[in-house]
């Protein structure tokens, strides 16, 4: 009943925009978003249909979900489009945004050096696999930046027991391209969202080889969620709902399915908004 409810009222915004379209022209959207959906190339093909449909542009801000989320608490854009759970529920809960929906997930990886000197190959989990980079005190790039990554980081080390400090380990403040290619110089662990992984290996930026993978705890489900005009009344609001109602329509969750497909063989992100009949 509520996905009735909510995919009625997508249709009216579509409607009225659709219809108004050409008082529309040179107007602006702002996202702010994750370095990952920006960094993986996922926007340069998801946003551009919606644009030409609406007759607008969308203006993006690729950084952490921490600052993402921040620019939308202050009213600085109308949208944004993150991935740390616990953030955005909080971003909701205090009443900075609204109509949050899910849109798509991957999972995070563990890279490193294939020499593997700390031997996390063998690790049966994620906190595991820390605790062994610990032990050795092998070189690990953070992004320290409250990102989604940053923040899934910290959960992992905090599961270990560890406190992570000392000269091995780097914290970089930089966004996940700029620490994949760190990584990659000092031949140093990392952990890294798969699409962006993907799409820096398959373009050759770097060559660390994932040497961690497939547990539960590394599962990367990203939101998207319009700023409350509540609290910011000069927001886009209807716009970001028709942003909202694209990406989670079932032509953006096509674009979002084939992503990648033609160029690694297989998808970067899952769709999770509409489900598969199959």
């Amino acid at each position: 009943m509520k996905f009735k409810k909510y995919l009625g009222l997508v249709l009216v915004v579509f409607f009225l925009l659709s219809s108004f379209s050409p008082a529309l022209a040179g107007e602006r959207l702002k996202l702010s978003t994750t370095t990952s959906t920006e960094n993986s190339g996922l926007l340069y093909v998801l946003l551009p249909p919606f644009e030409k449909m609406f007759n607008l542009k969308v203006d993006v801000v690729p950084v952490g979900t921490g600052k993402a989320l921040k620019l939308a608490e202050n009213g600085d854009v109308d949208v944004t489009m993150v991935h740390a759970r616990s953030l955005e529920d909080k971003f909701v809960v205090e009443g900075y945004g609204v109509n949050r929906r899910d849109v798509m997930y991957n999972d995070f990886v563990i890279i490193g050096p294939g020499s593997d000197p700390a031997g996390i190959k063998k690790a049966k989990t994620a906190a595991e696999a820390f605790k062994l980079i610990a032990g050795k005190r092998a070189v690990f790039v953070s992004r320290a930046d409250r990102s989604g990554t940053n923040v899934k980081e910290l959960t992992i080390w905090k599961a270990a027991g560890i406190n992570p400090s000392g000269r091995w380990y780097l914290e970089s403040g930089k966004g996940m391209g700029a620490v994949l290619t760190m990584a990659d110089e000092k031949r140093a662990y990392t952990m890294t969202d798969r699409a962006t992984y993907l799409s820096f290996i398959g373009g050759k930026k770097i060559s660390l080889p994932v040497l961690f993978e497939r547990d539960h705890v590394l599962f990367n489900p990203y939101g998207i969620i319009a700023v409350n005009p509540a609290r910011h009344s000069h927001v886009n609001y209807v716009k970001a709902m028709a942003l909202i109602g694209w990406v989670t329509s079932q032509e953006g969750q096509k674009i979002i399915k084939e992503f990648g497909k033609e160029k690694f063989g297989r998808p970067l992100f899952i769709p999770v908004a509409v489900p598969d009949p199959q």
